[in-house]
């Protein structure tokens, strides 16, 4: 039996707002952040909007997260972002102690891994959710960018 809450149901929710980001010009990367079962945050990035480097969809949703919860510390939540975090990104998820990391596309050129960047020890990663949804939305920026 399949729960509706997964990390598919999750990273779906995750990916209308890439979908916003896309539509708003901005690399499409969207996050939602979850505590059980229940979105306590919703991001997308707002680097262009903001004219602001560090405005990834990440840090978005972990401010907004942080300021639900009443605290910095994000340790019983699970943040779905549809592409694998930055170092950045990964640096702020390391300090605010995430429980787990649902990411989609890998970002081989400047995500964390390939970075060889560290996450906080007891936090919990799965890669690889609608990987190919995530990937097409960047895919389909990148190629109007070019054009």
């Amino acid at each position: 039996m399949v729960l509706p809450y997964d990390d598919t149901y999750f990273m779906k929710k995750a990916l209308q707002e890439a979908e916003y980001a896309l539509e708003a010009g901005e690399v499409p990367v969207g996050a939602v952040i979850v505590v059980q079962d229940r979105i306590i945050a919703r991001a997308h990035n707002l680097t262009e909007k903001l004219n602001d480097v560090t405005a990834h969809a990440e840090m978005q949703a972990i401010t907004s997260a942080a300021n639900f919860l009443g605290g910095k510390y994000l340790k019983d939540c699970t943040l779905y972002v549809t592409l694998e975090p930055c170092q950045m990104c990964a640096g702020a998820l390391y300090w605010s102690q995430i429980g787990k990391i649902v990411y989609g596309a890998k970002d081989l050129q400047r995500g964390y891994g390939v970075m060889g960047t560290t996450l906080h020890p007891k936090t919990k990663i799965t890669g690889g959710i609608l990987k190919d949804d995530a990937a097409r939305l960047l895919q389909e920026f990148f190629a109007k960018k070019r054009t």
